[in-house]
C-alpha cells in the first residue's frame, strides 16, 4: 500500500495551493479518503473527508477554503485550498480507511508554510 502526498510548499497569505494523494495497493473507491494536519506539539487534526459516495465534510477552520476532491479512476485524491492563512501552515497528511474515524492507511505527508 502506498499513498503519495504531493503538492505542498510555500505560499503567502491569501494563496492557494493544491494537494494531492496518489494511491496503489488497496482499492481506493471503497476507502474513505481524508486530509489531515499536524503542527509540532499540536495533535494531528482532521482537515477533510470524502465518503465513497462524494459526502464531503471539513473541519470549520477550513470551511469555505478548502475542497476535497477524488479521483476513483486515478486513485487519487485532491485537496484545493484556497485563501491560505498563517494558521493554515503544516505538514498535511492524506489518509484511507473504512470510516471517518478509522484511518488504516497514511500517506508520508506534505509540508504547507503560509508566510505574511
Amino acid at each position: 500500500v502506498q499513498l503519495q502526498a504531493s503538492g505542498g510548499g510555500m505560499v503567502q497569505t491569501g494563496g492557494s495551493l493544491r494537494l494531492s494523494c496518489k494511491t496503489s495497493g488497496f482499492t481506493f473507491r471503497n476507502y474513505i479518503m481524508s486530509w489531515h494536519r499536524q503542527t509540532p506539539g499540536k495533535q494531528r487534526e482532521v482537515v477533510a473527508s470524502i465518503t465513497t459516495g462524494g459526502n464531503k465534510k471539513y473541519a470549520d477552520s477550513v470551511k469555505g477554503r478548502f475542497t476535497i476532491t477524488r479521483d476513483n479512476a486515478e486513485n487519487t485524491v485532491y485537496l484545493q485550498m484556497n485563501s491560505l492563512e498563517r494558521e493554515d501552515t503544516a505538514v498535511y497528511y492524506c489518509a484511507g480507511g473504512p470510516s471517518t474515524v478509522q484511518f488504516n492507511y497514511w500517506g508520508q505527508g506534505t509540508e504547507v508554510t503560509v508566510s505574511s
